[in-house]
């Protein structure tokens, strides 16, 4: 697969071709993800929860954003890397919100930021667009706004709210977002949104109608059996793998089993040598 950019995977929507996103938040997984055919990552504020441990994504900071979206990039050759914009760092002016979106381009070298919100950011979306910063659009349940919602609850069940998020899609779209993440909302309105716009949708937690789907890498490799949502499907069970992994390593060092000297070095390998001095 050559590099994925942007108008790359808007014509996939015009073919009809489903696009595959993931998140991720290392160098490591970023490397396994880059040698299968996912087209899109995000590294996504959901790293407050999933790595920090946090209860919501909103203690997230921007520094936290650019430090794990620059590792992501040296994993990266071929999907396009998108990186979340954290709570509070585009909502208190344009000016800062683009000096902190082109802060994760420069430093943490994004290929696009991502911006919860509808009409409110329609702004900020067609400034950012303009000067060549690359958005993908978030609506339905934002999680940035969890306390507004009063939990994680899915947007747009009543036609009030589906009129609503319909109208924030074609706003989005026309300040020119490139795509929209739907997230949380019912089946048949994710699938009006996405009939709707002209730049591909991509669900989570939002049916199968949309252009392209995301879920967390650690959910759909089922690394916490914990937690399993409805919308979640495990393509692992590395919850189950990784822990027997480990019990299997330290039944091995208490027998003495590991390591052997298959695992160990000798002085006389050459590896071990040490290279001549050039001054010597």
């Amino acid at each position: 697969m050559s590099k994925i950019n942007i108008p790359k995977l808007q014509k996939l929507k015009q073919s009809g071709e489903k696009l595959a996103m993931v998140t991720c938040y290392d160098a490591t997984f970023a490397r396994l993800i880059d040698s299968t055919d996912i087209e899109v990552v995000l590294v996504g504020d959901s790293l407050g929860m999933v790595i920090q441990g946090q209860k919501t994504t909103l203690p997230v900071t921007l520094e936290e954003m650019i430090y794990h979206t620059r590792a992501v990039a040296r994993g990266l050759t071929k999907p396009l890397l998108v990186a979340d914009m954290p709570f509070l760092s585009y909502q208190a002016s344009l000016s800062e919100a683009i000096k902190n979106a082109g802060q994760l381009l420069k430093k943490g070298h994004a290929e696009s930021v991502k911006i919860e919100g509808g009409e409110e950011v329609g702004e900020l979306v067609a400034k950012l667009t303009k000067i060549g910063v690359p958005v993908m659009g978030h609506i339905g349940l934002q999680p940035q706004s969890i306390h507004k919602y009063g939990g994680y609850k899915i947007q747009g069940r009543s036609l009030s709210d589906e009129k609503r998020l319909i109208k924030e899609a074609k706003v989005l779209a026309e300040a020119g977002c490139w795509s929209l993440v739907l997230e949380g909302i019912p089946i048949e309105v994710a699938q009006k949104i996405t009939r709707s716009v002209a730049i591909p949708t991509i669900g989570i937690a939002s049916g199968p109608h949309c252009d392209g789907q995301v879920l967390v890498i650690y959910d759909l490799l089922g690394m916490d059996p914990k937690f399993r949502p409805r919308f979640v499907k495990p393509y692992a069970d590395l919850g189950k793998i990784i822990p027997e992994a480990l019990q299997r390593y330290q039944g091995e060092i208490k027998s003495g089993h590991f390591p052997t000297e298959e695992h160990s070095f000798h002085r006389d390998l050459t590896l071990l040598k040490r290279p001549k001095s050039s001054a010597s």
